[in-house]
């Protein structure tokens, strides 16, 4: 297990948002917390703390009249550190270069590839010609229905009709360098996470997985080592005291370091 930060961007500032309340109508969103700092700010401050392979997300829809805004602080935090962090949010095959070329390791891609519901591997392709499969992480962002975890795209407002499962991750696997996936129902309620999910995603462990979505005490951090046995990384956002809530930066930290070893 490791810590994996976060910088979630919305309307131009780093925020944190409860997930399944976004809106690209009106650029609307829940919001639990808004950041007096920008997103560079946290770039360097997770690089001070040297914790690579956090993601920036752009929750903008590029139609929108503040993605210019939310781009230029995704790029900023970008060239703050470069090489240690992700962005995702928009990404195309048209797009990623720019990104890649301010300082990301990786993009993260989700409604690019799921069109019409379900996975468009001629678009999967093309994206891995022009970006390379070990620049690339997916988002497998996922809400329940009916049971079952589906993935969901366009910043987690539609579902597609592929269900998360080991078989899922298989197909995906190889053409990616690592999973991003965010409990969306659980996003930013601090409400304890997706119990399914963290253990599907310990069953699987074959390639990098981010889980993110409900973590808000170290219970929830201890029940998340022991379903994903281990190897499943975490990002933490309304409950880290960065973005208002209680659980200590440097204490997380410190616990995943004392206890994420294998």
């Amino acid at each position: 297990m490791e810590f994996r930060p976060c910088i979630d961007i919305h309307n131009g500032s780093v925020k944190q948002i409860v997930g399944g309340s976004l809106k690209d109508q009106g650029d609307q969103a829940r919001e639990n917390f808004v950041a007096l700092q920008d997103a560079a700010f946290f770039a360097r401050l997770y690089q001070e703390y040297q914790v690579k392979n956090g993601h920036i997300i752009l929750l903008n829809p590029i139609s929108s009249v503040y993605y210019k805004q939310t781009k230029e602080q995704a790029l900023a935090a970008l060239r703050a550190y470069p090489g240690g962090l992700q962005v995702g949010g928009g990404i195309t095959p048209e797009n990623a270069g720019e990104f890649l070329d301010a300082g990301a390791s990786h993009v993260i891609v989700t409604s690019y590839v799921f069109q019409e519901g379900r996975i468009q591997y001629d678009r999967l392709r093309y994206l891995i010609r022009t970006v390379g499969a070990d620049r690339l992480v997916l988002d497998l962002s996922v809400r329940e229905k009916e049971g079952h975890y589906y993935i969901v795209t366009d910043r987690w407002q539609n579902y597609t009709t592929v269900e998360l499962t080991e078989q899922t991750m298989d197909e995906l696997s190889s053409y990616c360098d690592e999973f991003l996936i965010h409990a969306v129902d659980v996003e930013g309620k601090a409400s304890g996470i997706e119990e399914p999910v963290a253990q599907l995603l310990g069953d699987w462990g074959r390639i990098p997985v981010t889980y993110a979505g409900g973590v808000h005490n170290f219970h929830d951090l201890e029940r998340l080592k022991m379903l994903g046995k281990n190897r499943v990384h975490v990002t933490i956002g309304s409950a880290l005291d960065l973005f208002g809530g209680n659980m200590r930066f440097e204490e997380v930290l410190r616990f995943v370091r004392e206890n994420g070893e294998r």
